[in-house]
């Protein structure tokens, strides 16, 4: 497990960017975090990475948003989903196995659904406003 403390909003963008730079096409993030964790804001960094220009929002309410630039980003968030076959009926199956980034956020709701190279990256706050980051399944290299 790779263990990241970022300090501020431009830090977890920052690390955003340096993740963004190592994945590969079919990589998938399952992000884990409470409400206003950071998870939207580690993806802006991501996207950054990928050459994505188009500002990054929650797609909270449209569930997916899909953004191009050095290789197609689909960002889902599943939280109003009542489960996985919710999801399996988005047909996500062309954006999970595809060319593209997959970044799902509240992805604990639908784990069982998602392949065994899916990275786990959780964020959790922490009472002086920093936040612990935590990254599972990674097989990019360093971090760095």
């Amino acid at each position: 497990m790779l263990t990241f403390t970022t300090k501020s909003t431009k830090e977890t963008i920052e690390l955003g960017r340096k993740i963004g730079r190592l994945l590969k096409k079919g990589d998938i993030i399952a992000m884990q975090g409470t409400l206003a964790a950071g998870k939207t804001t580690i993806t802006k960094g991501i996207a950054q990475a990928l050459d994505i220009k188009d500002t990054i929002t929650s797609p909270t309410f449209c569930l997916i948003s899909e953004y191009s630039g050095k290789m197609p980003l689909y960002h889902m968030d599943v939280y109003r989903l009542e489960g996985t076959e919710d999801f399996i009926n988005l047909g996500t199956d062309d954006m999970l196995y595809g060319d593209g980034i997959c970044i799902i956020e509240w992805s604990e709701k639908i784990m069982d659904e998602l392949p065994e190279k899916t990275i786990i990256l959780r964020i959790t706050p922490n009472d002086d406003g920093s936040r612990l980051i935590e990254i599972d399944n990674w097989q990019n290299g360093p971090v760095e």
